[in-house]
């Protein structure tokens, strides 16, 4: 099959598009025949070196957004068939024997991921376990599955588990160009919260309103925290959720209002981050609140909710997978609004 894999670190031109062994199925494994599969940072991140995941070895494929039509399944699978429209939960917890891909399940070591730690969907076909594939219902586009596992689980997880997000109280969610933060509105807006976006330019506000955002704020040009007080009558919002990391965590903080919380799922802009003052952290109570790997269950809550809810899909730019190169370089730009996407 054609993959799109490096062998070592560098630039955008490391990726090449190459032939190598189609994936063969353990007893409880599928072979699927990827038609998308979605960019994320870590994808950028991992190949330029800065930072890989545990486990992870080179030559790598990456991809860890994968949809697709199931072509193969093991001896030991009788409830995914050939033909079924699925996407992929690519977290490797609670893989059981039988799958090829089980051992790798260390929340907090070594936690194996499709396209992260193991050959992903930046390839024709794509092996995953049969417990961590998601039929696709039949009016929906692939491309909609797609864009999904990445972003909505990390905000899934970050706003719902960790940050206990309710009906009526009010977030700021950074960087709203981002396929995280889009994830981070459309569950907001679901779960019945106001939504105060940040994001870098006055065209990406305004597509942000456009979407849903209560209120918008250019983060570069704005002061997020004099903006979130004044959206809140002085109180403050109720929680930040931030994957910006450096660049705005110490405004974050004073955008907060008294036992409030800062949840953090990333570190985009770096990953060193200065509190600005203790005092107001401990005086008001502020939490701080780090979003680690989603759980199993998580990913069918929330593709159930992703179902019946059928946001828009926001993709900026499909591309060839022969171009994934292209791709990796308009997100180092930054210049995009929603998800980069790879049509296999």
């Amino acid at each position: 099959m054609k993959a799109v894999q490096y062998s070592s670190f560098g630039g955008p031109d490391v990726l090449q598009l190459a032939d190598v062994p189609d994936p063969s199925p353990g007893r409880g494994d599928v072979v699927v025949q990827v038609a998308a599969t979605a960019l994320n940072r870590l994808d950028v991140v991992q190949r330029n070196g800065w930072y890989t995941l545990p486990g992870y070895s080179l030559p790598h494929i990456s991809g860890m957004d994968v949809a697709g039509i199931v072509v193969e399944v093991g001896t030991a699978v009788d409830d995914v068939h050939v033909g079924d429209r699925v996407v992929v939960d690519p977290s490797l917890s609670e893989v059981a024997d039988g799958s090829k891909l089980a051992g790798h399940g260390d929340l907090y070591g070594d936690l194996g991921v499709i396209g992260g730690t193991v050959a992903g969907g930046y390839a024709e076909r794509c092996l995953a376990p049969a417990s961590h594939v998601h039929r696709v219902p039949d009016g929906m586009d692939l491309v909609a599955a797609a864009v999904f596992p990445t972003a909505w689980l990390t905000a899934w997880h970050g706003l719902i588990e960790m940050g206990q997000l309710e009906p009526g109280e009010t977030v700021m969610i950074h960087a709203a160009g981002a396929g995280v933060s889009i994830a981070a509105l459309q569950i907001a807006k679901w779960r019945g919260a106001k939504v105060v976006a940040t994001a870098g330019s006055d065209e990406k506000c305004i597509r942000a309103l456009a979407m849903g955002a209560d209120a918008v704020c250019n983060n570069r040009a704005e002061d997020v925290a004099a903006f979130a007080r004044s959206f809140t009558s002085g109180t403050g919002v109720d929680m930040v959720f931030d994957h910006v990391g450096t660049a705005l965590f110490g405004p974050s903080l004073f955008a907060i209002r008294p036992r409030g919380r800062l949840v953090n799922c990333g570190n985009t802009s770096g990953d060193t981050a200065t509190i600005p003052s203790l005092g107001y952290l401990f005086h008001s109570g502020i939490s701080i609140i780090g979003s680690d790997p989603y759980r199993y269950h998580e990913f069918a809550d929330a593709w159930r909710v992703y179902g019946e809810l059928s946001p828009p899909v926001v993709v900026d730019t499909e591309y060839a997978l022969a171009d994934a190169a292209e791709a990796h370089r308009r997100m180092e730009a930054g210049d995009f609004f929603g998800k980069l996407l790879l049509r296999v």
